[in-house]
């Protein structure tokens, strides 16, 4: 997955963690990043278990503390069964099924969940979050299924796998290998949790699993609109195709947000360009009316919409993450959890924080998206590929053979790599129906209305990675075309990119397998070497800088020299 920059630093107080910085944590884990937990944080925590154990003094039923869970709630135990309760919730609930989630969302599980218990409503001990964060930093990671949680009365089973972990039970995954985790503990020297009331429920009550898979999948989506960019640079310079699309006047009398920076990290991938033209070089180009009633144009004074409008197809999905990373900033920073304990008021608060709403309706949106991307780069490779469309290509975009060569007429290139591409782009499309409508009733008719929400989030890391499979074959398909029309006239960002795909993929001069040039190059995209190829670091996209604040956005579109202001002057002519 691609490789954020170095955290130092986390101090979680339960307010100031970001999406962005719990992706970073999640993938560049062990020494390369430290997270503590601030000191306000823990005293709001103790304020809290102090109110908790008074009412616990007092008899009052607390929920999910002294009384059964959900449909169950009408079930009042004496507190010194309290603690028995806890670790059964956390038993009956170990029936996740399905493949273990990754290391990445396992440790943003755990981060996510810290920052939750530390804002210090839930009544739960600091020893709890330090415990979490000493296993995370030691490398013990709960081995969570995937499946299993409605998204409502909190990711549920997942979470229980965490809150086995902490307790000693069950199997993590330590340093890279399966282990029992009890042994795992010990081997760290972590002295393994024994659940005070209400930190059972505390651990397992909330959308942390949800939200993990969440800002992954959000990253995953910048690192693709990146991608999609660098793409559609390439097929105009592959069609010799019309960047003045690409003109900031366009793009500020529509002045979306994303719509705009996609238009500029275009032009800067296009800068320096001598294969791309403009509406400008086509004018000085064209053969004159001179009297006739009606001529045929040797060239398209504009592009087909998958070239022309690629900014704004791009701009969708780059102001959806705006959003979705507004929600999930807030998501992540949220006490989803019940019940809350207000020490400052003396108050218990029963309520629903553990609906996961807003994750799913901002992934089914995400993954919407992020198709288009996929359906867009689909586009681009059928013209590509198509001699009918290509503007002088071969077909397949294989050199043509003399009449009289033994081998004329046997090879055919990129078909075959076109219809994969529209194959997994019409499964890319398949996924991104609503997960969030179809709420079930459970437990009872006590969850009667549920959020899907981490159904969607993994839906949502689906189609990142179907994404990133058609942009793989689009990219190889490209570079072939760059070669044909000659890399050394390509933009200097694009022959960065090309040189990188270069390394891995071999010109394609007669029919070969491609499946493994099609695995490396997807590997590209996600460890983000190729975004970095083009010049934009680590760092720099992890602050939210793109290839225009890196390598400059011309105000122009900035192809080969030409005579500047035709178009305008024909206009006033």
């Amino acid at each position: 997955m691609p490789r954020p920059p170095t955290v130092r630093h986390l101090e979680l107080d339960g307010t100031g963690l970001t999406p962005r910085a719990v992706a970073a944590a999640a993938r560049r884990p062990g020494a390369d990043t430290r997270v503590g937990l601030a000191a306000d944080a823990a005293g709001r925590m103790n304020a809290s278990v102090g109110l908790k154990d008074a009412l616990l003094a007092q008899e009052i039923p607390i929920y999910g503390v002294t009384t059964g869970f959900g449909d169950s709630c009408v079930r009042q135990i004496p507190p010194e069964k309290a603690h028995a309760l806890q670790r059964n919730l956390v038993r009956y609930h170990l029936n996740g099924v399905g493949p273990p989630a990754v290391p990445a969302v396992a440790r943003a599980t755990m981060l996510i969940r810290a920052n939750a218990l530390a804002k210090g409503v839930s009544a739960v001990r600091p020893r709890v979050v330090s415990t979490l964060l000493e296993c995370l930093e030691r490398d013990v990671l709960p081995l969570i299924p995937e499946r299993g949680s409605v998204g409502a009365s909190g990711d549920l089973v997942p979470l229980c796998y965490l809150a086995a972990a902490l307790i000693g039970e069950g199997q993590v995954l330590h340093r890279g290998a399966v282990r029992p985790a009890l042994d795992a503990l010990r081997d760290e020297g972590i002295e393994p949790l024994r659940l005070a009331p209400k930190e059972g429920i505390g651990l397992v009550n909330g959308t942390s699993f949800a939200a993990a898979y969440a800002v992954l999948a959000a990253w995953d989506a910048r690192e693709l609109v990146c991608v999609a960019e660098l793409a559609t640079a390439m097929t105009l310079e592959a069609l010799r195709g019309n960047a003045s699309a690409l003109h900031p006047f366009v793009h500020a009398n529509k002045p979306h947000p994303g719509q705009v920076r996609s238009a500029a990290a275009m032009r800067a991938a296009l800068a320096g360009s001598r294969l791309a033209t403009s509406f400008d070089d086509i004018l000085v180009r064209r053969e004159r009316l001179d009297g006739r009633g009606c001529l045929r144009l040797a060239e398209r004074i504009q592009d087909t919409y998958s070239v022309r409008c690629a900014p704004q197809i791009v701009g969708i999905v780059r102001d959806t993450l705006d959003w979705t990373e507004g929600w999930l900033g807030t998501e992540i920073n949220s006490a989803s959890d019940n019940p809350l304990f207000d020490a400052e008021d003396y108050g218990l608060h029963l309520g629903g924080n553990f609906y996961a709403g807003h994750v799913g309706q901002a992934m089914d949106s995400l993954k919407t998206a992020v198709a288009g991307l996929a359906n867009l780069m689909d586009r681009q490779l059928a013209l590509v590929v198509d001699e009918k469309f290509s503007r002088g290509l071969p077909p397949d975009l294989i050199v043509p053979r003399r009449p009289d060569d033994p081998e004329a007429g046997l090879h055919h290139g990129f078909k075959g790599m076109q219809i994969a591409a529209s194959a997994v782009t019409a499964e890319a499309l398949k996924q991104t129906g609503p997960v969030s409508v179809f709420s079930r009733s459970t437990e009872a008719h006590n969850q009667d209305i549920v959020s899907m929400g981490t159904i969607s989030a993994r839906d949502a890391r689906t189609v990142n990675g179907l994404v990133r499979e058609v942009a793989a074959i689009h990219l190889l398909a490209l570079a072939q075309a760059i070669d044909l029309r000659g890399a050394g006239q390509a933009s200097p960002v694009v022959r960065g990119v090309h040189g990188l795909l270069r390394e891995h993929s071999a010109f394609v001069s007669r029919d070969r397998r491609l499946d493994a040039d099609i695995e490396a190059v997807t590997g590209l995209i996600e460890t983000g070497a190729l975004r970095r190829a083009a010049g934009l670091g680590d760092d720099d996209f992890a602050a939210g800088r793109d290839l225009c604040d890196v390598v400059g956005s011309p105000a122009d579109t900035a192809f080969p020299e030409h005579e500047k202001g035709i178009a305008a002057g024909a206009v006033r002519h």
